[in-house]
């Protein structure tokens, strides 16, 4: 073997080695980067009046998704009403007792048995109770439980007080309709005068 096919081996070895090298690194980057992607979980409200398509905020307010994805696989969700209906400002549901006509005077009391602290301040410095957002409803600081409301319009000052998880991506006309249904007589007068049912929920 002479020098010249020496030199063209050793040269042909160099470009192997750092295209392989270069190779795996760039493997490596992808998986990294791809790790480090924000995911998302969307989920359909199945309605009387039509779908509803919710998009989580999961990186921002991992507890308050997982209690609400948890309630929904176990079914908690199925057969309760958006109780609580004010135009130009929300709806409201994810009340147990709304399943029950004749304790329509307990509605918007219920819960799933426990409740939970809020996700606000450090890693969601930007908690926005923007139009179309969904945020958990509470009766106090750290008293979340199963129920929620849609935004209507956007409730800034509300901000501090209610954990921001998700937004809707497709429905608002459906929130829109429910938002300006006709509510019932002073003492309830929050309550739609037809039942707005939360039939089902999928998860896309």
């Amino acid at each position: 073997m002479n020098k010249y096919t020496s030199f063209v081996i050793i040269v042909i070895a160099i470009v192997l080695g750092i295209w392989f090298f270069t190779g795996n690194r760039d493997k490596e980057k992808n998986i990294i980067n791809s790790n480090n992607q924000d995911k998302t979980m969307n989920v359909t409200l199945h309605t009387n009046k039509g779908d509803i398509t919710i998009e989580f905020f999961e990186k921002q307010t991992p507890n308050t998704v997982a209690n609400f994805v948890k309630l929904a696989k176990e079914g908690f969700y199925d057969g309760v009403k958006f109780h609580r209906v004010i135009k130009g400002f929300m709806i409201q549901g994810g009340d147990p007792l709304s399943k029950d006509d004749s304790k329509i005077n307990l509605w918007g009391t219920g819960g799933p048995g426990y409740s939970f602290a809020d996700e606000l301040g450090r890693g969601n410095e930007n908690n926005r109770n923007d139009v179309g957002t969904i945020s958990m409803a509470n009766s106090g600081p750290n008293t979340n439980g199963s129920q929620f409301f849609i935004n209507v319009v956007s409730n800034n000052f509300l901000d501090t007080k209610h954990v921001v998880f998700g937004k809707v991506m497709s429905g608002m006309d459906i929130v829109k309709e429910i938002e300006n249904m006709p509510t019932l007589l002073p003492g309830i007068a929050d309550r739609p005068a037809s039942a707005v049912v939360i039939e089902n929920i999928s998860f896309n």
